[in-house]
């Protein structure tokens, strides 16, 4: 049976130690993120993922949700039950604003424990996790009425929410939609059509549902631009604010997947249900991509937490399982053989893990805090440059965070050798919830496409140029330090690399289109590994200092200017590699025609 501990340590040294968050208690909502505040909220929070939630994850998996006759569904046994408590202890009220009802604390703080949920129990996870995300499109495009209605349940946890864009016949192409929305005398619509792929669809947590659901008004242009969003009560709510009667929206069926059996993936059929406009007509994109980029990043946390929960199971076989003897001599010799965590190529993938997920979850952290400083900020200026750094970002955090992700699961399951492949050690589990997190909120190819085609021109390239400087001043400060310059080094060749690839596509990819397309995968890893080399430099860092002062967990910070060093050392290289391949260009990728696919018989 997996286990799980929540990485408290690791996440009180990036908020509190890299991150400094009590050096922001000047801005609203930070004054409350006191280290002890901080540090209680992840040692409570990880101890309730750990003891209540991960539990549930294997059992979740195998029972899976059920479907009813009559369209309702009911989740995995027990939780309902981790559900009530989660809602009672207020975890998904973190970060939320004060206005209706949450605590107000940074996205930083809130995101760390979002974290911890998903690798006890992804399935489990996405259910608040949704609501999150139609709380940030109804906060930001909602009417004030909207507001009162909704959003003092859903942050309470009384009542969740989803977002609806998929249908039959379009995912990512959403101006190809069929859903209608028939305007009425009493000012709502009518809403017609199938969703499908619908997290969290239907299920027996909340008393309501709140739906956030993409459709098209009468006469609005056939493409993208003429798509509205509408809120869509599972119960319509009556003006005291209590549940009235169920509304035409029912589950037709849940989806058989491959992974994440305890969510409830559903079917949506959509007959006349009574719905409310959010924000403009023919605007609703605009609107849901406010939830989607909050879905995006966490998404991008989702793929750090089956890595992160592979890992820990993965060392912990390791240092049990005992097979052949190390390349230099027994390790253990009275022992029969030694175990295989001394063999290089299972301390590879290890080391391979570690440094991803720590690293990860700085980016991840520190990605957060500049979703606050982009609201929060003193100056304009301030508020700008963290909303272009997060922009640029969220398509890396999402698109090399899972693919990551995903790949230190299956060598985690790897580690186990044949046991990894056997359903009881778990470790299947993992792989299978991880590759979800590549696919949904636009596929990593997606992701790849909005950064290169979009956020790199994005207001002239100030996003990117920013990020340059932003590591290239990280790097310089750091060259002629003993114990730093040789980190930064290596960083700032990879960082040439990237701007190299730049500005290669600026050159390039404005006479073949299919040059930019050909190199958008390998330049979003590009970027990934060097912004976890930029966080890795600042861990290390603080890790420095903090040896410096003769701290008392010196092995922790030892530990962490180790694990800097392997990250330049073994994932650094690889920007140089990725640098050539988009180099290379589109030509010999789409030289064959279609047929020359077919196989022949």
């Amino acid at each position: 049976m997996p286990s799980y501990t929540a990485p408290t340590r690791d996440a009180r040294f990036i908020l509190n130690e890299m991150l400094d968050l009590a050096g922001y208690a000047h801005l609203p909502g930070f004054e409350m993120a006191t280290p002890d505040v901080s540090d209680a909220v992840l040692g409570e929070g990880g101890k309730f993922c750990s003891e209540v939630l991960a539990p549930l994850n294997r059992t979740g998996d195998e029972e899976g949700c059920t479907r009813h006759d009559d369209g309702s569904v009911t989740t995995p046994a027990g939780f309902k039950q981790a559900y009530g408590q989660f809602v009672e202890a207020g975890w998904g009220t973190i970060s939320a604003p004060e206005e209706f009802g949450g605590q107000g604390m940074p996205h930083a703080l809130g995101f760390a424990l979002e974290e911890f949920i998903s690798s006890a129990n992804q399935a489990f996870g996405m259910y608040p996790g949704l609501t999150n995300g139609a709380v940030s499109a109804l906060i930001a495009k909602g009417s004030q009425e909207q507001k009162d209605m909704y959003l003092p349940k859903m942050i309470s946890g009384e009542w969740s929410g989803t977002m609806n864009l998929t249908e039959p016949q379009c995912g990512t192409d959403l101006g190809m939609i069929r859903t209608k929305a028939e305007p009425q005398a009493d000012g709502s619509y009518a809403v017609t059509g199938t969703k499908i792929f619908i997290s969290a669809g239907e299920h027996d947590l909340t008393e309501n549902i709140i739906h956030l659901v993409l459709a098209k008004t009468p006469g609005a242009p056939d493409s993208t631009k003429g798509i509205s969003l509408f809120v869509v009560p599972k119960f319509l709510v009556n003006e005291d604010g209590s549940v009235g009667e169920r509304n035409g929206v029912v589950c037709g069926s849940i989806e058989e997947k491959m992974g994440i059996h305890g969510n409830s993936t559903c079917l949506l059929n959509y007959d006349g249900a009574k719905g409310w406009l959010v924000g403009e007509e023919n605007k609703g994109l605009a609107a849901m991509f406010i939830m989607m980029n909050a879905a995006r990043l966490g998404v991008g946390i989702q793929g750090l937490s089956q890595a992160e929960a592979a890992y820990q199971n993965a060392v912990a076989y390791a240092l049990d399982r005992r097979q052949g003897r190390a390349l230099t001599g027994p390790a253990e010799p009275d022992a029969q053989a030694d175990p295989i965590f001394v063999h290089p190529d299972v301390r590879r993938m290890l080391m391979d893990a570690k440094a991803f997920t720590e690293g990860m979850r700085a980016l991840c952290l520190w990605g957060a805090l500049q979703v606050d400083l982009s609201h929060k900020a003193e100056t304009e200026e301030e508020r700008e440059k963290a909303d272009l750094i997060i922009g640029l970002l969220t398509p890396v955090i999402k698109g090399y965070g899972t693919d990551k992700g995903y790949e230190v699961a299956t060598n985690m399951q790897q580690v186990f050798g044949g046991h990894g492949y056997i359903r009881e050690w778990g470790m299947e589990q993992f792989v299978r919830d991880a590759r979800i997190a590549q696919i949904y909120e636009g596929t990593n190819g997606v992701q790849a496409m909005d950064l290169c085609g979009r956020k790199l021109a994005q207001k002239g390239g100030a996003g990117i140029q920013a990020f340059f400087k932003m590591v290239g001043d990280e790097v310089e400060q750091a060259r002629g330090d003993e114990t730093l310059g040789p980190l930064a080094e290596p960083l700032g060749k990879a960082l040439a690399e990237q701007q190299a690839s730049t500005m290669w596509f600026m050159s390039n990819a404005m006479q073949n289109p299919n040059h930019l397309g050909a190199g958008a995968h390998h330049y979003m890893h590009m970027m990934g590994i060097v912004t976890l080399g930029f966080m890795w430099l600042r861990m290390a860092k603080v890790a420095q200092t903090k040896r410096a002062e003769g701290a008392d967990d010196a092995a922790f910070y030892e530990t962490k200017l180790a694990t800097a060093r392997y990250f330049m050392d073994r994932y650094l290289p690889d920007v140089g590699a990725f640098r050539r391949k988009i180099e290379s260009g589109s030509d010999s990728m789409m030289a064959l025609g279609e047929e020359a696919f077919a196989t022949a018989a």
